[in-house]
C-alpha cells in the first residue's frame, strides 16, 4: 500500500516497517510531557499522549535522535534514577489509526531534559591535619542541597584507609575523641541520599598526629602518712610532666635495679599498689617511662615502712620470788616490733596507773610499792600513731610478808631458840636485856598467843653452830610492836651463842566451824 503524505500528517503502510521511518513533521495531536526541573537520582517519567490514546498502535520514544523505547499503545517511558547522562533532546512517534487500512504516524516536538545536581561532592574538613596525640579530633563532610530540595535526607559514611569509621549516620560530623599516632593516616567521607540514589565520595585528606616525647619524669608515695604500714596498702605513682601516646611505665627497686612491675597505658599518671606492706619493702625506690623516644628515669624516692603495734608483753618482777607487802615491783611492757615512738599505757583493773613513752623503742618500766590493795589483774596498752594494742592479762597476788623470826628446836612452833633474818640471813639474840616485852612481840609476829616465859636458848639443844651469827645484841621493845625488827637495838656485839635468848609464847590452836 502506497504512503500519502498532506500537510502536518504522513500516511504509512502499517505492513512496510521500511516507510514508517520519522518525517519530521510534528503534529499537535500527540503531545509530550516532562517535569519541570529533575535531579540527579530522582525518578522520571516522559510520557506521550494523543486525542485519542486508544487509536495509538505504536508508541516510540527518543532520545537526542536515537530510538530508545517502543510501546504497543500509549505508555510512559521511565528513568528510574536520573544521571547527567540522561540528560537531552527527547520527542515521541505514534502510529495511529486513520480509516480501515490507511495508518497516520504523528510526532511530538522535541523537548529537553536537563538533570541537575542534587549536592556537589563533599569535602572533608579537618578540626587539625597535625594533631597532637591523645587529643580530639573532629572531620566534617561538607556539601549542601538546593533550595527546593532541602528537606532531602543524607547519610553520611567516614573511612580510613579502607576501613569504616562510621556508616550512614545522620550528622556530617564525626569525633575522634582521642586521636593517636597510629591512627595517622588517609581519611575521606561519603555522602549519600537516604534512599540510596545518589552517592558521592570526598577526596583523601593525610591526618598526621604527632606524638610528645616522655619528660619530666617523677614518682611520688600515695599514703596519708607518707610511708609504708605493714600489712596496708601503699601505691608508688610515676607520672610525667609531658608525653602523649602509649607510655612503658617500669618500676625498680634501687638496691637491685631489678624491674618491679610493669604497665603500658596511655595515661600520663599510672599507679603501681603494693597490696600488703612488708618490712622488706622499705628502701629507694625509681621509676621509668617511655613513649617510643628513649627512656626517662625519675629520681629516687626513699620508702619506709612503719610497723604498727603488734603483741605488747607485760612482765612484772618482784625482788623475790612471790611479791609481798613492801616489796617495790617493777612492770615492764614492751612491743618488739613496733616502730617507735611508742606510748605505753600501764593499768590495774583497767583503772590506768600512768604511762611512759619511749622515743627510740625498746620496753618502758613502772614501778610500783606494793600494798595489800595491789593484788589484781595488771595489763598494759601500747600506741605509735598506727594502732593501739593491749597485752594480756596479768595476775598479781600481794600477800603478807613472811615472819623474819623464828622459835627454833622447841616443842612447837611458838615456843624455842630465838632467831632472826637480817638481808637474808639468820643469827640468834643475845639474852641481855630480853624481857617480856621482847617475847610478847615476838609472839605477836608470829601469830602466837600470850608471851608466857623468857628462857634461856640453852634448853633447846643442839647448841648452834657458831658460824651462826648473833644478829641483835640487846633488843629494846615497848611490847607494842608488830615485828621484832622495829624495836630499837643496841649495835654493840660482845655476846656469844652461850647467851642466846629464848621464848616461849602460847599456842593458838585453829578454831574450828
Amino acid at each position: 500500500m502506497l504512503s500519502l503524505s498532506w500537510g502536518v500528517k504522513s500516511w504509512v503502510s502499517a505492513s512496510d516497517p521500511a516507510l514508517a521511518a520519522p518525517v519530521g513533521v510534528h503534529s499537535d495531536w500527540l503531545s509530550i510531557n516532562l517535569p519541570h526541573r529533575v535531579y540527579e537520582g530522582d525518578h522520571v517519567a516522559i510520557s506521550c499522549t494523543g486525542e485519542k490514546n486508544h487509536d495509538i498502535k505504536r508508541l516510540k520514544y527518543f532520545k537526542d535522535g536515537s530510538h530508545i523505547a517502543t510501546y504497543s499503545s500509549a505508555s510512559s517511558y521511565t528513568i528510574a534514577n536520573a544521571r547527567f547522562s540522561d540528560s537531552g533532546s527527547y520527542f515521541c512517534k505514534a502510529d495511529r489509526k486513520l480509516f480501515l487500512f490507511i495508518d497516520v504516524t504523528e510526532e511530538t516536538r522535541h523537548v529537553w531534559l536537563d538533570i541537575q545536581e542534587l549536592f556537589p561532592a563533599p569535602g572533608l574538613t579537618v578540626s587539625s591535619l597535625q594533631p597532637i596525640e591523645g587529643r580530639s579530633v573532629t572531620l566534617s563532610c561538607n556539601t549542601w542541597l538546593p533550595s527546593d530540595r532541602a528537606t532531602t535526607q543524607l547519610r553520611y559514611s567516614f573511612f580510613k584507609d579502607g576501613h569504616t569509621l562510621q556508616s550512614g549516620g545522620s550528622s556530617p560530623t564525626f569525633a575522634i575523641s582521642a586521636i593517636w599516632k597510629e591512627d595517622s593516616g588517609n581519611y575521606w567521607c561519603e555522602a549519600m541520599t537516604a534512599s540510596h540514589s545518589v552517592l558521592k565520595q570526598s577526596r583523601r585528606s593525610y591526618i598526621d598526629v604527632e606524638r610528645i616525647p616522655v619528660s619530666q619524669v617523677s614518682m611520688e608515695i600515695k599514703s596519708p602518712r607518707g610511708c609504708g604500714v605493714e600489712g596496708q596498702t601503699l601505691v608508688l605513682v610515676c607520672s610525667v610532666a609531658k608525653g602523649t601516646g602509649l607510655i612503658m611505665y617500669s618500676w625498680h627497686r634501687e638496691d637491685t635495679e631489678e624491674s618491679v612491675e610493669r604497665k603500658s597505658q596511655r595515661s600520663q599518671r599510672v599507679e603501681l599498689e603494693i597490696t600488703t606492706v612488708r618490712e622488706s619493702h622499705a628502701g629507694g625506690y625509681y621509676c621509668t617511662a617511655d613513649n617510643g623516644y628513649g627512656l626517662v628515669q625519675s629520681a629516687i624516692v626513699n620508702v619506709t615502712v612503719k610497723v604498727p603495734v603488734w603483741h605488747p608483753l607485760l612482765s612484772i618482777s618482784a625482788p623475790g620470788v612471790l611479791p609481798f607487802i613492801g616489796d617495790v615491783v617493777e612492770l615492764q611492757c614492751e612491743d618488739k616490733r613496733a616502730s617507735p615512738p611508742v606510748l605505753y599505757w600501764f593499768y590495774h583493773e583497767n583503772i590506768t596507773l600512768g604511762n611512759i613513752s619511749t622515743p627510740s623503742g625498746g620496753k618502758a618500766s613502772f614501778k610500783l610499792t606494793l600494798t595489800a590493795g595491789h593484788s589484781g589483774n595488771y595489763s598494759c596498752e601500747a600506741d605509735n600513731g598506727l594502732g593501739t594494742k593491749r597485752s594480756e592479762v596479768v595476775l598479781l597476788n600481794v600477800t603478807e610478808p613472811p615472819p623474819k623470826v623464828r622459835l627454833v628446836n622447841g616443842p612447837h612452833r611458838c615456843e624455842g631458840r630465838v632467831e632472826v633474818e637480817q638481808e637474808g640471813r639468820w643469827g640468834t639474840v643475845c639474852d641481855d636485856g630480853w624481857d617480856m616485852k621482847d617475847v610478847a612481840v615476838v609472839c605477836r609476829e608470829l601469830g602466837c598467843g600470850a608471851a608466857k616465859h623468857t628462857p634461856i636458848a640453852m634448853l633447846y639443844p643442839p647448841v648452834v653452830d657458831e658460824a651462826l651469827p648473833v644478829l641483835i645484841q640487846v633488843a629494846l621493845c615497848n611490847g607494842t610492836e608488830k615485828t621484832l625488827a622495829e624495836c630499837d637495838q643496841v649495835e654493840t656485839f660482845d655476846c656469844g651463842h652461850d647467851e642466846d635468848a629464848g621464848a616461849v609464847c602460847e599456842v593458838v590452836l585453829p578454831s574450828i566451824s
